[in-house]
């Protein structure tokens, strides 16, 4: 196939800064985050769990969302209750940007 054939809708590219985080809840539970900071998703920021393998778009509107961490990161409860302490305090206050 060539790349001719794909019908593009997006393809930029942008400087951004990611920080690695690897830390150890209360509850004894391992996180290996890469936390990207990016002009792109209304300033929120892309998370990676580098041991599963997953990747969200997270902001603080997103952590208050019922359920939100524990399907996204699939952990439990209470392992998210931890996870979402730690991710106010880096994923800040939304800033929308044009």
């Amino acid at each position: 196939m060539m790349l001719n054939e794909y019908d593009f809708l997006s393809d930029m590219t942008e400087e951004t800064s990611t920080r690695f985080v690897t830390f150890i809840t209360p509850g004894l539970q391992r996180y290996d985050l890469a936390i990207t900071s990016t002009a792109r998703f209304y300033g929120k920021k892309l998370i990676t769990d580098l041991q599963a393998g997953r990747t969200a778009i997270v902001g603080p509107d997103d952590l208050e969302e019922p359920g939100y961490v524990e399907a996204t990161f699939r952990v439990s409860e209470e392992d998210a209750e931890e996870l979402k302490q730690f991710l106010t305090l880096v994923v800040g206050v939304v800033n929308f940007t044009d």
